[in-house]
């Protein structure tokens, strides 16, 4: 790593961070300044010893390690492709995975008991866009950044792009995160759904985005291997549009550029349509698209299989990024946005079931050949129940857009437990599974510390999703049938209050699985902790050891098995 960019990157930020306390008059802003610069002064510190030791290991480096153990060589020194950002990122995935389910866990608690809600910062309205900020663009922005790294560079065959810049946008996407989260706990927010924070936020996180495009085409316009593996495709629509997204929905003018105030370039109906157009499209290319790239390397990689049909993955991409940009409209049926507009949407929604479904069968037909690994395997176990989960969430999305089904779910706890089931059995899942398949060859383990730790993590978080899903549908149907209930008069038979007193045992539940959740997650952190500190527990019940990062960079092919059509 270059730490000398790195501690000038951090020094400029927070003496930004200083003239902000200074010059501003906005009391949010300075709140939200003095975190900033705290966390920065105490990244410095670090940046600053990283910078010492790493002159130190140049030297050495250059002294040929005359008298230096190759125990006490570090990882990076002579490596053929930039893996200590991807270490870096695995490291920021465990981190941010546990910090976002935390805060998910405390949220439900508050939505149960009420009075967990702790004003002002750890209120359920500032703690809420925290939960869904951490699981979505910190947890599963950082599993997109770093498995993208790690892809791109393996089915090219050429090292990242850019010098220090992938650095740069490492480290400008933690302090974009830094930003959001800070901004949220002191209440600094649009109030956009999946788009909370302010201007100035906006415009880093554009700056950070446009370099993350950079490193990513320029691996690709130096690769080695004159085909472009589909999982780039899926990698490279996720880094676009979701460029357009952002670059469109956060049109705003702020009021004062020494002030967190601003106001959207849309209004009324069209900021509603632009909004969800946005949201949804989130949903599809953040949450859909760059993990369908996960799927496609890391899949074959670990079944040891080729993929089913290299043709249906390319008819699958086409058809997706199609398709999905078109769905947005569902979210606003019964609304003031004219009702072509909301057919529009509801069609290409259900016209999403092909694609989504000929990505679900190629994922698992993947397998052909290899399904008797699934019974000592438990990473290949974690891939395939987050295929599962996707098929399962990409059935269901098409019947929730259906205008007489949304009727009875639309603001209904029926949609919290789609959009979990989603999250946290397809983004969830094979966001561990790659950190599981990652850790081991990246740190130059045998294996992993321990096998039996990732049965546990399945188990408890397949429970965990099952419980909050299962629940959460309970009780998004008792709110819709209670909310259409009405007397002989016409007059609605319960109030709002008799609606949220129903469903208590329900938010208890839903505290339950999102616990057991958590807690696999927990496990997930120890267990990659102790494979990097390189112990192990059970490896000798370990029929199936994770090979080495070496052995796999001799006798691996830039792109994975599946590179030629096997339908």
């Amino acid at each position: 790593m270059k730490s000398g960019f790195l501690t000038l990157l951090i020094a400029a930020l927070a003496v930004i961070a200083l003239g902000a306390i200074a010059r501003s008059s906005d009391p949010l802003l300075v709140q939200q300044a003095y975190i900033v610069g705290a966390v920065l002064v105490l990244a410095l510190l670090f940046a600053v010893r990283g910078t010492a030791k790493e002159l130190a290991n140049d030297t050495l480096a250059r002294s040929g390690w005359q008298g230096v153990s190759a125990k006490n060589k570090p990882l990076w020194v002579d490596e053929k492709y930039n893996d200590t950002i991807v270490r870096y990122g695995v490291v920021a995935i465990v981190f941010w995975g546990v910090v976002g389910l935390l805060v998910g866990v405390v949220v439900a608690l508050q939505m149960a008991w009420p009075q967990f809600n702790i004003e002002p910062w750890l209120s359920f309205g500032r703690l809420r866009p925290l939960h869904t900020s951490a699981v979505i663009f910190a947890f599963g922005g950082n599993a997109l950044l770093t498995t993208s790294f790690y892809v791109v560079q393996r089915t090219t065959g050429a090292r990242l792009f850019g010098g220090a810049l992938p650095w740069f946008v490492f480290w400008g996407y933690q302090f974009f995160l830094l930003l959001a989260a800070s901004g949220y706990v002191v209440g600094i927010t649009q109030g956009r759904e999946y788009a909370e924070p302010e201007w100035y936020t906006d415009i880093w996180i554009t700056i950070v985005w446009v370099a993350y495009l950079l490193v990513f085409l320029g691996t690709l316009f130096k690769r080695k291997e004159p085909h472009i593996y589909v999982a780039n495709w899926f990698y490279l629509a996720f880094i676009v549009t979701v460029a357009m997204l952002h670059l469109v929905n956060n049109l705003a003018v702020p009021v004062s550029l020494t002030g967190i105030k601003s106001y959207s370039a849309f209004s009324g109906v069209q900021d509603a349509l632009v909004q969800w157009w946005y949201g949804h499209n989130a949903v599809g290319f953040f949450l859909t698209a760059g993990f369908l790239g996960m799927m496609y390397y890391f899949v074959p990689k670990q079944a040891g299989r080729p993929v089913y049909s290299y043709r249906l993955s390319i008819i699958h991409f086409w058809a997706l990024i199609f398709l999905y940009i078109w769905a947005g409209p569902h979210h606003l049926h019964y609304t003031a946005l004219p009702d072509w507009a909301q057919t529009l949407g509801m069609v290409f929604s259900i016209m999403l079931w092909m694609p989504s479904w000929g990505g679900m069968v190629n994922g698992l037909m993947t397998l052909s050949g290899a399904w008797h690994k699934l019974r000592t395997d438990p990473i290949l176990r974690m891939f395939v129940l987050a295929i599962a989960f996707y098929g399962m969430s990409t059935f269901e999305g098409p019947v929730m857009s259906i205008k007489s089904v949304n009727a009875l779910s639309h603001y209904t706890d029926w949609t919290i437990g789609h959009v979990h089931s989603g999250a946290l059995g397809w983004v969830g899942m094979i966001s561990f599974a790659a950190v599981y398949y990652l850790t081991p060859r990246l740190w130059r383990r045998s294996s992993l510390y321990s096998t039996r730790l990732v049965n546990w993590h399945l188990w408890l978080a397949t429970l965990g999703i099952v419980i909050y899903a299962s629940v959460m549908w309970v009780a998004g149907i008792t709110q819709g049938l209670m909310w259409r209930e009405y007397d002989p008069q016409g007059f609605l038979v319960n109030s709002f209050i008799d609606t949220v007193s129903a469903l208590h045992p329900e938010y208890v539940m839903r505290v339950a699985g999102g616990a057991l959740y958590l807690l696999g997650a927990l496990l997930m952190a120890f267990n990659v902790y102790k494979t990097i500190r390189g112990g192990a527990w059970d490896r000798k019940a370990e029929s199936d050891p994770t090979p080495t990062r070496d052995a796999e960079q001799a006798g691996a092919s830039a792109a994975p098995a599946g590179t030629a059509a096997t339908a």
